[in-house]
């Protein structure tokens, strides 16, 4: 499955959206704010860019995705089910006792889950070892990991970056989500990781800086990374944490709260009703 129409990958990004406010709702709990602000990077990549099967979830020559900020995962939850890995009203038992739609994603028992995550700053290191045995095995398959600006701040991700760069992983790509707030406030004041493009750039990787929620740029930086030899590449996504929903822009509050009835109806509305 690949689409090309961008006005069909923008609906696709508002479906994802919506999903992700129906998962927060219905748990009563969960981060929207740095899942809405990754939707459009993860559209481009499960309708556009990445070689997935859904009907194999496990197959060998499947590319590969690291999500790394795993508080984020009702975007990837989303994403998945919109792609057709689960069903869509699954995501309604998010955070559930009886569900496996867990607060981080699980890679044992959720279909598309390439690696679990949620302990911040190591999931650049997993992305490596899957990178590194491609390389070794062989195989033509890509490696995605994105990465929180705030996440950043831990030393791990720089090791990592340093393995990236020594092995020359360039079926590995990077994508770093700015939108410049984490839990505790502004990125930049609570321990500035700027200029994340010149540091990226002194450990080995090839940058590509755009408009994260920018269908067309999403896309012409992945076609570029593909063609990028001999060193990882990082592409800094510039976005906007609660992409979509009003109310939720830029606003570090909706780091990890759900809406209640009143704010879960305001946002449906604003994304286009009931799908």
């Amino acid at each position: 499955m690949k689409i090309t129409d961008i006005s069909e990958l923008k609906e696709k990004a508002k479906e994802i959206r919506k999903g992700i406010i129906e998962e927060v709702y219905s748990a009563s709990s969960g981060h929207p704010g740095g899942s809405l602000s990754i939707a459009d990077i993860l559209t481009v990549l499960y309708f556009n860019q990445m070689n997935v099967n859904e009907k194999d979830p496990k197959w060998e020559d499947r590319d590969r995705l690291v999500l790394s900020k795993g508080h984020a995962s009702p975007a990837l939850y989303s994403t998945l089910a919109n792609r057709g890995f689960f069903p869509i009203e699954e995501l309604k038992t998010f955070r559930s006792l009886k569900g496996r739609l867990q607060g981080h994603p699980d890679m044992k028992n959720i279909p598309g889950v390439d690696m679990t995550t949620g302990s911040l700053g190591q999931g650049l290191s997993a992305a490596n070892g899957m990178a590194i045995a491609g390389k070794l095995d062989n195989k033509n398959y890509r490696v995605y990991c994105i990465l929180g600006d705030g996440e950043i701040e831990e030393g791990q991700v720089w090791e990592a970056a340093m393995t990236s760069s020594k092995y020359k992983l360039d079926n590995l790509c990077v994508i770093v989500d700015n939108n410049n707030l984490q839990i505790d406030g502004e990125v930049s004041n609570v321990m500035s990781p700027y200029p994340i493009d010149k540091k990226f750039q002194e450990f080995g990787f090839k940058i590509i800086c755009i408009d994260g929620h920018n269908i067309q740029e999403i896309i012409d930086a992945f076609d570029v990374a593909k063609n990028i030899k001999g060193q990882p590449v990082c592409i800094i996504a510039k976005t906007i944490k609660g992409k979509g929903i009003s109310y939720m822009e830029n606003q570090v509050g909706w780091h990890g709260k759900a809406p209640n009835e009143e704010q879960y109806n305001e946002a449906v509305e604003e994304l286009g009703g009931a799908k």
